[in-house]
């Protein structure tokens, strides 16, 4: 994989031209790591690849030098230059690399697609599991965030529920207030009523004895002669008044 990331990096520097390769390599010699690029990820799944283990991006880069055949021409070449100039020297140990080359290629071929069939079922099925507990979570953080949000409109209820008490306490008081208040003046009525009964009766025991005095007074200053006189002048007015309805009856 990293292979094939280095070939796609290698042509996409090469389709830019010496500017962009010059960037590249002032960026990898002035570079902290606090400033460097990210690592792309990798892919899922691998590239095209011929005789199984070549990668396509390989051929891809010769390609626009070397033609179809650079390839092979370069793996040609450096082969008969390693076996000529005897870097490498054929003997027992090659051939029993090439049987077991031969082996492992025949297994990969015959067995690979599946024990590829068998590795992938078990990515989907640890995908699945994973995809699960991830759903499970996000059900579980979804139920949160509506418990939180519910949460959150009871406090602003409860904040409403807490003035509408503050109200009611303040109503309870100013009632309380006024109860008293009507108390205090019911008492300050019943006293000043008490004061202006107390003052009317006062009143009316002065009066009670300025009237029993003064009558006293003038009964004991009539005289005996003067009571006959008004004995006698009280007669002699009702026999007028007798005499006076007398003539508007007989009239």
């Amino acid at each position: 994989m990293l292979s094939r990331l280095v070939f796609v990096s290698a042509n996409a520097v090469k389709s830019s031209g010496p500017l962009g390769a010059g960037l590249v390599q002032l960026s990898h010699l002035h570079t902290s790591p606090n400033s460097q690029a990210p690592v792309p990820a990798l892919p899922e799944k691998g590239g095209k690849t011929r005789h199984g283990i070549i990668p396509e991006e390989l051929f891809q880069l010769l390609y626009p030098k070397t033609g179809v055949t650079g390839l092979y021409m370069l793996g040609a070449g450096l082969l008969t230059y390693i076996l000529s100039k005897e870097i490498y020297i054929i003997n027992h140990e090659t051939f029993a690399a090439a049987c077991m080359g031969t082996v492992i290629i025949y297994g990969v071929r015959k067995f690979g697609p599946d024990v590829a069939a068998f590795a992938d079922k078990l990515n989907e099925e640890k995908v699945q599991k994973a995809q699960e507990v991830k759903d499970l979570a996000m059900t579980s953080l979804a139920q949160a965030i509506q418990d939180e949000k519910k949460e959150q409109w009871r406090a602003e209820g409860r904040q409403m529920l807490f003035d509408a008490k503050r109200n009611n306490v303040a109503m309870l008081l100013e009632t309380n207030r006024r109860e008293r208040v009507h108390m205090v003046t019911n008492e300050v009525k019943k006293r000043l009523d008490y004061q202006i009964a107390l003052q009317t009766l006062h009143r009316r025991m002065e009066q009670e004895h300025m009237v029993n005095w003064v009558e006293k007074n003038v009964v004991t200053n009539i005289t005996p002669q003067q009571e006959k006189t008004s004995i006698a002048k009280c007669i002699a007015d009702l026999k007028v008044l007798a005499k006076v309805q007398q003539a508007k009856a007989t009239a």
